[in-house]
């Protein structure tokens, strides 16, 4: 009889260790914050680097104008120094992305890099009194501003062709 006792006291403080094991860890789970949802991106203001851009790159550099304010800006910077590039990000009001590039590299190796390895298909769009040709695949879909010297035009992102229409209508460049 002795034996059968202490084994039972054995199994007895084991299961208690992993209540006790399981109650702490379950303390634990509530005291760490848990939030599923993305964090709030940050507006930001691209004025003066709107204003800097234009003055410094050598072709009309392009902004939306009459965007609702559910499109928040995120992303604004310009690199004279590769290019005269123009970068400006944009979150659509579903939380998706579109941004605007231009530049005067070399329009073949600019699309590719702005598209993130998209390739043109045979539809073009006329957004305006401007013709702009899709990309699709890689990492984002895109519209490509035809018919420009000197510089290119992309309008790329994760949103929807409707949404990157909607961002290509609303560029102005002055």
């Amino acid at each position: 009889m002795a034996g059968t006792n202490g084994k039972q006291k054995t199994v007895r403080d084991m299961i208690l260790s992993l209540a006790l094991i399981g109650l702490a860890a379950g303390f634990i789970y509530l005291l760490v914050p848990h939030d599923d949802h993305a964090p709030d991106i940050q507006r930001v203001d691209y004025r003066v680097e709107l204003l800097t851009a234009r003055r410094s790159a050598s072709y009309p550099v392009a902004a939306p104008q009459g965007l609702p304010g559910t499109w928040k800006a995120t992303s604004v910077r310009f690199q004279g120094e590769n290019g005269d590039r123009w970068h400006l990000g944009y979150q659509t009001p579903d939380g998706q992305y579109v941004q605007v590039e231009q530049s005067t590299q070399k329009r073949a190796d600019f699309i590719d890099d702005a598209t993130q390895g998209a390739s043109a298909t045979k539809t073009t769009e006329k957004i305006g009194d401007r013709s702009w040709t899709h990309y699709t695949g890689g990492r984002y879909d895109a519209l490509v501003l035809d018919g420009t010297t000197g510089s290119t035009t992309v309008v790329a992102g994760t949103a929807s062709f409707t949404e990157l229409t909607k961002m290509a209508a609303a560029l102005k460049t002055s």
